[in-house]
C-alpha cells in the first residue's frame, strides 16, 4: 500500500447517515486490523454533534509546565519573557519556534503545536500553516482525552483554514481539514461537504473515495459503498485497503464468498504472517 494521508476511521455516524445519505443504519463492521491501515490512520469520528467543551491551552501548558525539568523550564521562561518584552510581531515567529522546540524536545507535543500554529500564522506561509495544521492532527487521532481530542482538532483545523486561503487546490491541506471535521470538532458534515466537493472535481480520487466508502457501509449505505471502493480498484487494481472494504460491504451484503475472495486476495497481495492470521480468522467466521 502507498504510504499517503490516507485517513483511516472507524466511522459509526448515524448523524451523516440522516443528514445526508438517509436510510437505516447498520451496526459497525468488523475494523481492519493494524497492517491494513494507513501510516496517518486515526481516531474514532465524532458520534453526532459533539457538545464537549475543549480543553483550555492555560490548563494544557499548567500541566505540562509541573512535568518539565528544571533546565527546560528554566529555557522556556527565558523566552517567555523574551516574548512578553516584544514589541515588534514580525520578529515573534522564530522565537515561537525556539519555544515550540523546547517543549517538542521534552515531549509536551500539545504545548509544542500550539507554538507551531502561532509561528505559521505570523508568518502566514501555505506550508508551514499546513505543517501545523498536520501536526495537530496527528495529535488528535492518538489523544485519549476527547476534550483534548476537541481541542487539537480545532486548532488543527484554524491553521489549515488559513493555509487554504492561500492555495484553495491544496488537496492534502483538504483532507487534513476534513479530518478535523470529522474526527473532532463535531461538524463531520463539513468534512463530508469538503470530500464531496474533491470528488466532484476528481470523481476517481483516491483519499476522497476511500474516506466516503468507509463511511458509506458505517451508515448502512453499502450500494454507494461498492461505487466508492470499486472506482479505486479501477485506478489502483493492487489497493488492499479498498480490496478490505470492499469485501466487507459485500459481507454486509450478505455475499459471504465474493467477500471471502477479495479477502484472500488481499492476504496474498499483503503477505505478512501476523495480517494473514487476522485475515483467516475472519474468513473462518463466514464459513
Amino acid at each position: 500500500m502507498r504510504a499517503t494521508h490516507y485517513i483511516t476511521l472507524a466511522i459509526a455516524i448515524a448523524l451523516i447517515a440522516l443528514l445526508y445519505w438517509g436510510g437505516n443504519t447498520v451496526p459497525p463492521l468488523k475494523k481492519p486490523t493494524a497492517e491494513m491501515q494507513r501510516p496517518s490512520s486515526g481516531g474514532m469520528v465524532a458520534q453526532g454533534p459533539n457538545t464537549m467543551k475543549p480543553t483550555s491551552f492555560d490548563s494544557i501548558v499548567s500541566a505540562s509546565r509541573r512535568q518539565l525539568p528544571k533546565t527546560a523550564a528554566d529555557s522556556v521562561l527565558t523566552i517567555e519573557n523574551e516574548l512578553t518584552a516584544m514589541r515588534d510581531s514580525t520578529r515573534m515567529a522564530v522565537v515561537f519556534i525556539r519555544l515550540a522546540g523546547i517543549w517538542q524536545r521534552n515531549n509536551k507535543l500539545p504545548v509544542a503545536a500550539y507554538y507551531k500554529g502561532m509561528a505559521a500564522k505570523l508568518e502566514n506561509s501555505e506550508k508551514n500553516l499546513t505543517f501545523a495544521g498536520q501536526f495537530y492532527v496527528e495529535l488528535m487521532e492518538s489523544a485519549s482525552d476527547p476534550a483534548l481530542m476537541k481541542w487539537e482538532a480545532i486548532e488543527g483545523a484554524a491553521c489549515l483554514e488559513r493555509s487554504l486561503k492561500i492555495n484553495p487546490d491544496n488537496e492534502e491541506t483538504k483532507l487534513a481539514l476534513a479530518t478535523c471535521y470529522i474526527e473532532g470538532t463535531g461538524e463531520p458534515m463539513r468534512g463530508v461537504q469538503i470530500l464531496l466537493a474533491i470528488t466532484r472535481e476528481k470523481p476517481d480520487d483516491i483519499p476522497a473515495n476511500m474516506l466516503l466508502g468507509k463511511m458509506s457501509i458505517q451508515s448502512g449505505q453499502i450500494d454507494k459503498a461498492f461505487g466508492r471502493f470499486e472506482t479505486i480498484l479501477k485506478k489502483e487494481p493492487q489497493n488492499t485497503e479498498a480490496m478490505y472494504f470492499l469485501a466487507q460491504a459485500y459481507e454486509a451484503k450478505g455475499d459471504k464468498q465474493k467477500a471471502i475472495e477479495l479477502l484472500e486476495q488481499c492476504k496474498r497481495i499483503v503477505n505478512k504472517p501476523e495480517f494473514s492470521r487476522d485475515i483467516d480468522q475472519h474468513i473462518s467466521s463466514l464459513k
